[in-house]
């Protein structure tokens, strides 16, 4: 038996949603529940036929007459539970339960659910740590992180949420100092993913770009980085970038020499801005660090003047979607004064 996890976003509760999503899911035959959340979204998992799931999948993003839906997110899987029917789930006493509603109705007509970070930057940090603790070989925890199929639902969830730059930084220039098994397991991983990635993006528009130097990766893998940025270099609906041999001061000094190599002697800070590695991307609004690690080792070093910092306690390879839409509703929570 299929099974779909759905999550809804915008103007979604005090709307008829969930008894719409009954409605459509008893008509296909089909069984799961449907739960506001907290924060305002909705929740569905649903199990029946492909093809009556994709129905209901098609529904729900027009909803009921006054629902407005800002975004979608799914994951098929297989099955975890059977369930016998499909019921709207309450997590709250009915009176807790519609006040709620109500309250996040009000919150959507008065759009205070806060601005969505322009560019977030991520650190995945704990790969090996996630390997290690399940009795794998920590190279186990690089594979799970950097296959196309981890980092694609993050990807979507960005998109579906606003996003419009997402960066991880995947190797830096201290990683050099690691052995050289690992460096040539990370170089691998992160060939397959760009060639992955490169016919995905094309198919939906999407920009890649590198940031970091390029005189010391090996030819092989630049090669599949060009090839990757030279494809998606005409779009612009979603950007996505991969920092690989990056350091934040490393970048400033090369940016600095560049300048001076130009003959520029009275140098400002939009001098440097334009010969950054970055130089055409919007600095990050918000820098993710996962494995609980509360530093940022030197990310961006310039352009992070007012990003937000989210220290997330999970391993990369466990930051999923769901953790991903947690550290947005974080940064929505937050006043950015940008000195003022």
């Amino acid at each position: 038996m299929d099974e779909i996890k759905i999550e809804i976003f915008g103007r979604v509760q005090g709307v008829g949603f969930r008894h719409f999503v009954k409605e459509n899911a008893d008509r296909l035959g089909l069984t799961g529940f449907v739960r506001n959340k907290d924060e305002g979204s909705v929740t569905i998992i649903a199990q029946g036929e492909k093809e009556k799931l994709n129905e209901l999948f098609r529904s729900v993003h027009r909803g009921p007459q006054f629902a407005n839906v800002r975004g979608v997110s799914y994951f098929w899987r297989n099955a975890i539970n059977k369930y016998d029917d499909f019921i709207i789930a309450l997590d709250k006493g009915i009176l807790e339960d519609q006040t709620r509603n109500f309250l996040n109705l009000g919150k959507s007509f008065l759009n205070i659910r806060g601005k969505i970070p322009n560019h977030i930057a991520i650190i995945p940090d704990g790969n090996r740590r996630w390997a290690t603790s399940k009795g794998l070989d920590p190279g186990e925890g690089h594979k799970k992180s950097g296959s196309f199929e981890n980092l694609l639902p993050l990807l979507e969830e960005a998109q579906n949420i606003g996003v419009k730059y997402v960066t991880f930084w995947a190797f830096s220039t201290e990683n050099w100092n690691r052995s050289k098994g690992e460096i040539r397991l990370l170089f691998d991983l992160i060939s397959k993913w760009s060639k992955e990635f490169r016919e995905y993006a094309v198919r939906n528009q999407i920009r890649f770009r590198h940031i970091g130097r390029r005189d010391r990766l090996p030819k092989r893998l630049m090669r599949e980085i060009e090839k990757a940025e030279e494809a998606t270099k005409d779009f612009s609906k979603f950007n996505v970038q991969i920092c690989l041999d990056y350091g934040g001061r490393d970048e400033i000094v090369r940016a600095i020499n560049k300048l001076l190599k130009e003959g520029i002697q009275q140098i400002n800070e939009g001098d440097i801005i334009n010969y950054l590695d970055s130089s055409g991307i919007p600095d990050p609004d918000m820098i993710i660090r996962t494995s609980g690690e509360q530093r940022t080792s030197g990310f961006m070093s310039f352009q992070s003047a007012y990003a937000e910092f989210y220290f997330a306690d999970v391993n990369f390879p466990d930051f999923s979607p769901e953790e991903l839409r947690k550290a947005v509703a974080e940064f929505q929570s937050r006043k950015r004064r940008f000195g003022r």
